[in-house]
């Protein structure tokens, strides 16, 4: 086995140990699409396109993971969302 692919596994082990939360979205009665995609975008920093799907998929399906990292780095995240008025939970 060469060096690079003995480096590749370790930052794939290191990866799936440390990236383990995700943010989740809810749909509720009360959001517009429009405020959804806008705070996906400023909050998460989805592409546009990324948040409108986002926002479809939590429409229709009630709910959506909208990020995937460290505890640490999606609870200030979460906080943004809840504030502007979106049901989020870090599961």
């Amino acid at each position: 086995m060469s060096t690079k692919e003995k480096v590749r596994e370790r930052v794939s082990f290191k990866e799936a140990t440390t990236v383990n939360n995700e943010i989740v979205v809810y749909n509720d009665d009360v959001n517009t699409f429009e405020h959804v995609i806008d705070t996906l975008v400023r909050v998460c920093d989805h592409t546009p396109e990324q948040a409108e799907q986002c926002s479809l998929i939590i429409h229709y399906n009630g709910k959506c993971t909208v990020k995937t990292d460290v505890y640490d780095k999606l609870k200030p995240q979460c906080i943004q969302l809840l504030e502007a008025g979106l049901s989020a939970e870090i599961i």
